[in-house]
């Protein structure tokens, strides 16, 4: 399970995109999340996706390593796609079964949110395996350093950042060896059909649960011990270096935008 699933974790690779600065990182991929919802023809979705391509070989990821991580998400894609196929109506009328119509316009929405919501996926996947929690809590903290004055609690909400992303794989981690315990006492979990495999993963959910509850008290206490203290004003241990190339990086969102723009204004 922990192989299927890497958002969250991260590769220690020397490539370009792991050099730049994490705010610049965490920066383009805000706009480019925003970018992603003006997509909406075929032109567009191509650009998004020689984007992202472009951005796993300047990450020196391979292909296949986001593909396989990305396996979990592959049912909630094809409900979504299969929601707007029967629910979005327009165009002409392919299939008609008593209630049920499946229209021309239901197929292609749900192709395009259901890219959409991989485009996502793999922008912020990419991210987390290119920049590792502390320097992307790090940047968060950093970018939201201004709403101070506002009485944002800034600094419990990178800290909550920093142990969500530190405990996803741990987490995962823990399931695979319930799973394996489970099996080790008989138990099946891949065979039969799926309400049979969905009903042998619920004695893993208290296990699970249990887990984490306890990992979150220990962690409590261990920062207690250390002195941790709500509201404190902390120093830091590491600093980010802004340079040339992470403004250059920035910037390059705007002819990302244009052409993107010109794409879609032209119908392609």
């Amino acid at each position: 399970m922990k192989d299927k699933f890497i958002l969250g974790r991260y590769l220690p690779i020397d490539s370009f995109f792991h050099s730049l600065d994490p705010r610049a990182k965490f920066i383009f991929v805000f706009f480019f999340i925003i970018l992603i919802f003006f997509a909406h023809s075929v032109g567009t979705y191509l650009w998004i996706f020689s984007l992202i391509l472009l951005a796993i070989r300047l990450a020196r990821i391979h292909i296949i390593y986001i593909i396989k991580g990305l396996t979990p998400l592959w049912i909630f894609l094809i409900l979504t796609f299969l929601m707007h196929m029967f629910l979005t109506k327009g165009g002409k009328e392919l299939i008609h079964i008593g209630f049920l119509t499946v229209d021309t316009h239901g197929i292609e929405e749900g192709i395009y949110i259901a890219l959409r919501l991989l485009f996502i996926m793999c922008a912020s996947t990419i991210l987390t395996l290119a920049t590792s929690p502390l320097d992307l809590t790090h940047a968060f903290e950093r970018l939201l350093a201004p709403f101070r004055y506002v009485k944002v609690p800034v600094q419990q909400l990178s800290l909550m950042m920093a142990i969500a992303l530190r405990f996803i794989p741990t987490l995962m981690e823990e399931m695979d060896k319930i799973i394996l315990a489970q099996k080790s006492r008989g138990s099946e979990m891949s065979s039969g059909n799926l309400w049979q495999r969905l009903k042998a993963f619920v004695p893993i959910l208290i296990p699970i649960f249990i887990s984490a509850f306890q990992r979150a008290e220990d962690l409590a206490i261990a920062m207690e011990v250390r002195g941790y203290e709500v509201g404190v004003e902390r120093t830091n241990y590491r600093h980010l270096n802004w340079k040339l190339k992470d403004t250059l990086f920035l910037l390059s969102i705007i002819p990302i935008s244009l052409v993107l723009l010109l794409l879609k204004y032209l119908g392609v």
